[in-house]
């Protein structure tokens, strides 16, 4: 199956009000990062054991770990959870930046170093959203 045909399966498989969420948060960062690499993981490892929710992911850049290896990945995360929707922003070196700067303007959400979770959009501030995106985007290397 091509990766769009499985982003959009993943996505339209969720109940509402959680899909048209999640197309609606697929339409804005597309929005900001049209031409974006994309990726889908289904959350399982190399056994095909299932170590967490699928995930769909926008952009990409290079996290470099401790040891100094060095691994391509997505900026920008979306991914449906039992209550909800987690938006991740991978890259921010800072990891008290979003819950500072984003906790308390952004509405009915859980933020943590790098994860915004809430029910349904119509919860949060989708103004403060966007602009957590784009900082994130902005604070890593875009190749797309």
């Amino acid at each position: 199956m091509k990766l769009q045909e499985q982003v959009k399966e993943y996505i339209t498989s969720q109940p509402e009000p959680k899909r048209s969420d999640m197309q609606e948060l697929q339409r804005i960062i597309l929005n900001i990062i049209p031409a974006c690499k994309l990726w889908f993981l289904d959350g399982k490892d190399d056994t095909g054991k299932t170590v967490s929710n699928p995930n769909i992911g926008y952009g990409l850049q290079t996290l470099t770990y401790a040891d100094g290896k060095t691994k391509e990945f997505y900026q920008i995360g979306i991914s449906a959870n039992k209550t909800g929707i987690s938006v991740y922003i991978l890259g921010i070196n800072d990891k008290t930046y979003l819950v500072k700067t984003f906790g308390k303007s952004i509405g009915k959400a859980s933020v943590t170093g790098y994860c915004i979770k809430f029910k349904t959009l119509k919860d949060i501030n989708l103004d403060v959203l966007e602009t957590a995106i784009r900082y994130g985007i902005e604070n890593t290397r875009i190749k797309n």
